[in-house]
């Protein structure tokens, strides 16, 4: 709301406001000789009188504390009246075209944008889009700024949501990305119609931005060495996955952690193993104490045939028989886990 009333403000003090200032002083002077004359004895004739008695009655608001008292000075008033009236409707004439304008450059995407610490998305998709700021706006005020190609979206394709602002252009141009105020970014959204343009629009974002977390959606994520070639600090995260998209916006470096996760090359990866049904029933918080002096591991989540229960509190029983998901350099037997647990009783 404040961003509105500053861009309003500078519309309005953009407009010409000579004729109507023009037509306000000369019915101002005109009246008040015309008054002198017609009423040369009136106290509203007098100057510490008249110019309220012109506000009240070109106005039309009339408070009757002073007024004219001859046939000639009411026509007088009557002049005041029509000569107020003209000049604010050339005022509210210009107040009208210029909150029309505003309206018009905002629904095209075309005026500049000032937020700080905002979203920066790049590139427009139907209906992906959408769900990309709803759910990155979920929870969050920050303002987001949406970025489209001149052929994907001639109107502003979200205009209910005060939250979300456009910018139209081409998006490989400085100028166009800096009415983005993408260098003032909390975060930069690379979302491009292919791997080739989502290149391409790097190269320009990162010139506008250097330094601010951009994240780049690829289909192909092989695609990442070419993008870290152009921003090294870019995080690159798979195309079809909105809600990784999202939490990497969000929290810088989780794309990462998932990556590491869900590799299939050496190292530490994810696993799930069933614990013995002989074991003791432990808490949550003892099995990550357990696994973790014993292998290193890390317990993620347990299942005992009713969903799975992600990082629950730590007093949370884990009975025999149930299942761990756990983080570790190696799979956990079940014989690993029954030694585990007795070393550590």
């Amino acid at each position: 709301m404040p961003f509105a009333v500053r861009q309003i403000w500078r519309r309005l003090g953009r407009l010409s406001w000579t004729t109507p200032l023009a037509v306000i002083a000369f019915v101002f002077v005109s009246s008040w000789m015309l008054m002198a004359v017609a009423e040369p004895d009136a106290p509203l004739t007098e100057p510490r009188n008249f110019w309220w008695y012109f506000l009240v009655t070109s106005s039309t608001v009339g408070y009757g504390d002073l007024f004219p008292t001859t046939t000639p000075g009411r026509l007088v008033a009557v002049y005041i009246i029509f000569g107020g009236i003209t000049a604010l409707t050339m005022i509210f004439a210009r107040v009208a075209t210029a909150l029309e304008n505003a309206r018009s450059r905002r629904m095209q995407g075309q005026l500049s944008h000032k937020y700080r610490d905002h979203f920066v998305v790049i590139g427009y998709q139907p209906g992906r889009t959408e769900k990309i700021i709803h759910d990155l706006a979920q929870g969050s005020d920050q303002p987001v700024v949406l970025c489209a190609w001149d052929d994907q979206a001639t109107q502003h394709p979200m205009p209910g949501s005060a939250q979300v602002h456009f910018v139209r252009g081409n998006l490989t141009d400085e100028d166009v990305l800096d009415r983005a105020n993408i260098e003032a970014a909390h975060a930069v959204l690379v979302d491009a119609r292919d791997d080739n343009e989502a290149v391409a629009v790097t190269i320009a974002a990162e010139r506008a931005a250097s330094g601010v977390h951009t994240v780049v959606a690829l289909r192909d994520l092989e695609r990442r060495r070419t993008v870290h070639k152009v921003d090294a600090t870019a995080h690159c995260v798979q195309w079809h996955s909105v809600a990784m998209i999202v939490e990497e916006l969000h929290d810088p470096g989780i794309g990462l952690v998932y990556q590491e996760l869900t590799s299939a090359g050496g190292g530490t990866a994810t696993y799930s193993s069933q614990l013995p049904t002989n074991v003791k029933t432990r808490t949550y918080g003892e099995w990550q104490t357990v696994l973790g002096k014993a292998h290193s591991a890390t317990v993620l989540a347990f299942s005992a045939g009713e969903g799975v229960l992600v990082s629950p509190p730590w007093s949370t029983p884990v009975p025999p028989g149930a299942t761990l998901f756990y983080v570790c350099d190696q799979r956990l037997t079940q014989e690993a886990l029954g030694m585990a647990a007795s070393a550590y009783a």
